[in-house]
């Protein structure tokens, strides 16, 4: 079955938001996955443990399709048990083969949990399939059908070694434990995961449509822009490698045929923020873009978007999707207690609104929503 572009974001959109529900300040977390899948880039997860960074690359996996690997690494980690057994059978007719059914370099998406405590023979063999999606170890030799490689840690590595590896990992996003003014979210989210049902999940058909699209891209018009604030950066202290800045190009391809765009512009240099190496700098990347940030915005990545930027165009979508989620979220029947806690929801939602704009400066689809919302409370 074929997939069109536009129906290919759509349906990738769909199950980003399938992926997405009860999942608490992870929500661009999961939306970065599927980015990088797209543009076939890797993903750097940073953050202390129990902040649901497995969980949210699993629901991911499971939305985009295809084989996925998951594993928790060790400084005893055997490299057999990421990449597979050696074949014993060969072995006596003196070939080194490994037999790699269910492992690593058979999966669309991978999640290696504590990634840079890999020995390093585990590395050096992740350093060849991370880059160029082949697998080398005795005389096996194997093309990989990767898609994106998330990694995790709780820090970043000092030493020189794994920083070099830690750098094939393009974007990278810093995570903290969930903030005090959404502890019951919190709670609520995490009781419903394990009743979630059948969520819907994109066919790689049409991830391979949007990385198709998105490596087609004409990125000339947009270049300008991106090199103006790889500039700025500079100014600011932030250094990236000649590799990062052409990598780069990937994300922000990929960002706009995930929102249905297959000309990159303005509104796509967000990801530039998530290639920043290091928290600080991603930080002060947002502070000295400021301006040209302020015109991201992305239907379909809108927590990746708005973190990256803080921009008032992302801050719209955010608003839109989380007004028409409590608009969707109405009680059944007239209990008074439920409707009560419903009304103060969406009273929340326009005090944010009006906190957020002012009303001149309110984007039109928000303006539209806020009027239909003041008319439910009415």
């Amino acid at each position: 079955m074929s997939f069109s572009f536009d129906e290919s974001s759509s349906r990738v959109r769909e199950a980003l938001a399938d992926a997405s529900r009860g999942l608490v300040e992870r929500e661009a977390m999961v939306e970065l996955v599927t980015l990088c899948a797209v543009a076939g880039e890797h993903l750097l997860v940073i953050g202390p443990p129990g902040t649901a960074k497995s969980e949210a690359v699993r629901r991911t996996a499971r939305a985009l399709g295809g084989g996925y690997f998951e594993y928790l690494l060790g400084r005893f980690t055997e490299p057999s048990e990421i990449f597979g057994p050696v074949d014993l059978r060969k072995l006596r007719e003196g070939l080194v083969e490994t037999e790699t059914a269910g492992m690593l370099p058979e999966a669309e998406v991978a999640f290696l949990d504590e990634v840079f405590l890999g020995s390093t023979a585990i590395l050096n063999t992740l350093l060849g399939l991370l880059n160029e999606r082949v697998f080398r170890r005795g005389h096996t030799r194997m093309r990989c059908p990767l898609r994106v490689c998330v990694g995790a840690s709780n820090a970043l590595p000092e030493e020189e070694a794994l920083a070099a590896f830690a750098d094939r990992f393009l974007a990278r996003i810093f995570v903290e434990p969930v903030p005090d003014p959404r502890l019951e979210e919190l709670l609520a989210g995490g009781a419903a995961l394990a009743l979630d049902g059948e969520a819907r999940t994109a066919p790689l058909e049409a991830l391979d449509v949007l990385t198709r699209v998105a490596r087609e891209a004409d990125l000339a018009p947009v270049r300008p822009h991106l090199a103006h604030a790889l500039r700025v950066l500079r100014g600011a202290g932030i250094g990236l490698s000649d590799r990062r800045m052409v990598k780069a190009q990937r994300l922000v391809a990929a960002a706009a045929v995930l929102a249905g765009r297959r000309a990159p512009g303005v509104a796509d240099l967000w990801p530039l923020v998530y290639a920043v190496p290091t928290q600080a700098g991603q930080a002060l990347a947002r502070d000295v873009l400021r301006e040209l940030l302020a015109h991201s915005e992305n239907a379909a990545l809108p927590a990746a978007a708005l973190e990256a930027s803080a921009g008032p165009l992302a801050r719209a979508r955010g608003l839109v999707l989380s007004a028409r989620a409590v608009l969707a979220a109405r009680p059944e029947g007239s209990e008074a207690e439920a409707m009560a806690a419903w009304r103060l929801k969406l009273e929340g939602v326009v005090r944010e609104m009006d906190a957020g704009f002012a009303p001149e400066a309110l984007p039109e689809e928000l303006r539209a929503l806020r009027e239909d919302v003041r008319g439910v409370l009415a």
